[in-house]
């Protein structure tokens, strides 16, 4: 079976926006993570796959 590696991601918000999040995701019966998840899969691929990122 294969186990996904995760990462963590940390990032600086203003006490609003944390709020907007924290409400909607309890609107939408979701977490926070499921929600930053679907809109990273909405960006488009990047062009150049051979870019390392540390």
């Amino acid at each position: 079976m294969y186990e996904m590696k995760k990462k963590r991601l940390n990032c600086l918000l203003t006490d609003r926006r944390h709020r907007k999040l924290l409400l909607l995701s309890v609107e939408l019966d979701r977490t926070i993570s499921s929600m930053v998840d679907e809109w990273i899969d909405s960006l488009p691929e990047p062009k150049k796959e051979n870019i390392t990122a540390g």
